[in-house]
């Protein structure tokens, strides 16, 4: 399967609209070496075929979709390569680039689960709003880790696994999580075996986290934050990662330290990384620290073939 990582920033992307950061204020001026990032979002895709699998609708979809080809192949008058939508959580960095999709002639095929059903319903309601114009054909994400498939993208599997994070800030269950809030997905190609498992809002990792990571040939996760105290120290927020949903990359227990325990063969790559995050200068210690333990950071553009 082929992989195109369309977004690979947090909620605001690289640099931020109105943030004068380190990072933000150095990659506008030059003084920093690092990419621009667009909001995280990823298309998966058979070998052999053109259509495929786009996992969250990020605010910035229209300029992903213009900046790879592939996403529009021009087959007819009006045409898409994006078969259906699976979203990971309703928060508006990955669920309200919906919007953007409202041209179409028949319902969008969306996959969610029933929580982010409901928020995306009354608490903001993309789904309802879409309803005026090409309407949503919503399929249920089940949390048993059921096989599904997005039809017109054969020959992928995918499983959902419930994960410890947090709900969108307009959810009604925002400080009191329910299952299916956050999910994270493993995609599986039945024809060579290989499987990504994808996971980029992620608080805790639990056995059945890890198992699923470790049994992935590549994992593709939570990377927002490099400390747990990071928006305080830099005076941009009141709340810790973990308070908000995201395990931090460094220290005890950090997602470096998980990484570094999956099977040598694994490939690692962090994305949904937050605009303060160190690791955005690729000359900085700790982007250093990441090759280092054999960890990758995605950035817009990056393809990938398991």
């Amino acid at each position: 399967m082929r992989i195109t990582v369309l977004g690979s920033a947090a909620g605001g992307g690289f640099p931020q609209w109105n943030c004068n950061c380190r990072n933000c204020a150095g990659q506008r001026v030059g003084s920093l070496r690092a990419k621009a990032r667009t909001q995280s979002s990823i298309f998966i895709r058979p070998d052999d075929a053109d259509d495929g699998v786009l996992f969250n609708a990020s605010p910035d979809i229209l300029e992903q979709i213009r900046a790879n080809r592939a996403l529009q192949p021009a087959r007819a008058l009006r045409d898409s390569a994006i078969a259906g939508v699976v979203l990971i959580d309703g928060q508006i960095d990955h669920a309200t680039g919906l919007f953007m999709l409202r041209e179409r002639s028949t319902p969008l095929p969306l996959w969610c689960t029933d929580p982010v059903a409901e928020d995306l319903t009354q608490g903001n309601p993309v789904l309802r709003v879409l309803g005026h114009y090409c309407g949503v054909h919503r399929h249920r994400i089940g949390l048993d880790g059921s096989p599904f498939e997005v039809p017109g993208v054969p020959g992928l599997v995918l499983r959902a696994l419930p994960l410890q994070s947090k709900a969108a800030p307009y959810s009604p269950h925002r400080d009191d999580p329910v299952p299916g809030d956050n999910i994270g997905i493993s995609i599986t190609d039945v024809r060579s075996g290989r499987s990504l498992f994808y996971a980029p809002g992620l608080g805790e990792i639990t056995p059945a986290v890890f198992d699923a990571m470790a049994g992935a040939d590549a994992v593709m996760v939570d990377g927002t934050f490099w400390t747990d105290d990071e928006m305080l120290t830099q005076g941009v927020g009141k709340k810790r990662a973990h308070e908000i949903g995201h395990l931090a990359q460094h220290g005890p227990g950090g997602m470096v330290e998980w990484l570094s325990r999956l099977p040598p063969r694994t490939q690692r790559w962090l994305i949904h990384i937050n605009n303060t995050n160190p690791i955005l200068d690729e000359d900085s210690a700790e982007r250093a620290a990441l090759a280092h333990a054999g960890i990758n950071v995605c950035e817009d553009g990056l393809q990938l073939q398991l």
